[in-house]
């Protein structure tokens, strides 16, 4: 039997009349759907809108949670009490849950957006906060509520360590450092534009196979997921190409539940 991967994507990051990316487009692409709860983007109409367009395909629905930070779009980074960080983070969790509900389907998994994501890859306090917040949720969401994090990352040993299922994620087009970590976006080359190149990339991580780290050196990354950004210019396009280049070589795309 072949490898397995899940393709997921951030998405009902529209705000009242402003509207971001394509989201129809993708869930026709995606198997796994990271959907903003209102911290960092989207609405309650956008946020109930998104789930039944996934629920409808049969989307795998996770919360995209995130700072408080309308403003900034999840990306600066703040700092909380251990208290504060762990109820928004629950509230989140539990809106998208509502909205969820409502369409008929679930929320199976929870995507720290942003800042959020970076900070507790390597903070200690913070990511015990979200855990804390992912281990209440299971009272509405149901005991397989997961985490999807970066491996390596602070939030996976410490998701593992208190029983939460992780989703190991991986990004399609981002350049890696030597030791896995993501390169900089302030450094040229950290966002790989070669769709070619993507595709490559993305059939190697679902095989298991290492890829080339931003020093040339090779590189192994472990994933059950892939990130497609749905932000960037001819995103739909590239995503499209990726699953195809996938399913070519082999691959299942599916979000393993």
């Amino acid at each position: 039997m072949g490898a397995t991967i899940d393709l997921n994507s951030d998405l009902g990051e529209a705000f009242g009349s402003w509207t971001m990316g394509d989201d129809i487009a993708l869930l026709d692409i995606v198997t796994s759907a990271n959907i903003a709860c209102g911290y960092h983007a989207g609405d309650a109409s956008v946020m109930v809108e998104t789930c039944e367009a996934a629920a409808a395909r049969g989307i795998r629905i996770g919360a995209h949670v995130a700072y408080r930070d309308l403003a900034g779009f999840g990306r600066r980074r703040m700092d909380y009490s251990h208290r504060e960080l762990r109820a928004e983070t629950l509230y989140q969790i539990g809106a998208l849950s509502a909205c969820a509900r409502a369409a008929g389907a679930e929320v199976s998994y929870v995507k720290p957006h942003g800042a959020l994501y970076n900070r507790i890859a390597v903070d200690e306090t913070q990511a015990a906060a979200v855990v804390e917040a992912l281990l209440l949720a299971r009272s509405t969401c149901g005991d397989n509520l997961a985490i999807m994090a970066q491996p390596g990352s602070v939030i996976e040993r410490l998701s593992l360590d208190a029983g939460l299922p992780v989703i190991r994620e991986a990004f399609a087009d981002r350049a890696y450092n030597p030791d896995g970590t993501l390169v900089s976006r302030a450094l040229e080359g950290s966002v790989i534009v070669d769709p070619d190149a993507v595709v490559k990339r993305v059939i190697a991580m679902a095989d298991g196979e290492p890829i080339t780290a931003y020093d040339g050196s090779p590189l192994a990354v472990r994933a059950d997921s892939i990130c497609l950004h749905g932000d960037t210019p001819g995103a739909v396009e590239l995503s499209r190409k990726i699953r195809q280049g996938l399913v070519d070589a082999g691959v299942t795309v599916a979000a393993d539940t």
